[in-house]
């Protein structure tokens, strides 16, 4: 398992039930793991998220953004000043070659962290957003007291649906600061 802490200035983790662009008021866990991923990927193993503390209150702001489509508001809700540990594992897939084995990936992952090393840059839902990170230090971490409903949340798309990806979604609940991600099937 690793504990990656990331932080920066503002994110948007896209919701696709709002006609402008609007943050989810956290994390969603495709966001987590593509954040894991900037960091190592290998088609021999999938990172799993397993939870997401949330360290800083949640606080939007409006900031005029790039449109993406041309019916798209520049206008956009965006989450400030957003501090997260993203607590994941992996498991290795049929794509791991025979050499490969957890030990290994595990060394390696920690050795990035520790570095601060990427593949590309980690962001916060949109590239105009980069994610810094470092390796969580160990001990208690210390999430925001706020519980919350937060409603119906992206969490992944089926790739082997027929027809072409299929968004799944799951019902979110931040607890004492702490969203606990659902294994879901992929």
């Amino acid at each position: 398992m690793i504990e990656l802490e990331v932080w920066g200035p503002h994110a948007l983790f896209t919701r696709p039930d709002t006609e402008a662009p609007a943050s989810y008021a956290v994390p969603t866990p495709s966001a987590a793991r593509g954040i894991v991923e900037a960091i190592y990927y290998h088609p021999g193993l999938k990172w799993v998220i397993d939870r997401i503390y949330v360290l800083h209150p949640i606080q939007f702001t409006t900031l005029h953004l790039p449109r993406r489509r041309p019916d798209e508001s520049p206008d956009a809700r965006v989450l400030q000043d957003v501090r997260y540990v993203i607590q994941a594992h992996f498991t290795m897939t049929p794509q791991a070659a025979k050499s490969d084995n957890p030990g290994k990936f595990q060394d390696i992952v920690r050795r990035r962290m520790a570095r601060r090393q990427s593949f590309h840059t980690p962001y916060f839902g949109r590239r105009e957003f980069p994610a810094q990170f470092r390796s969580w230090p160990g001990g208690w971490i210390p999430a925001i007291p706020d519980t919350q409903d937060l409603g119906e949340m992206l969490y992944d798309f089926d790739y082997t649906a027929p027809g072409g990806a299929k968004p799944l979604f799951f019902h979110a609940v931040l607890r004492r600061g702490v969203l606990e991600v659902p294994k879901l099937p992929l």
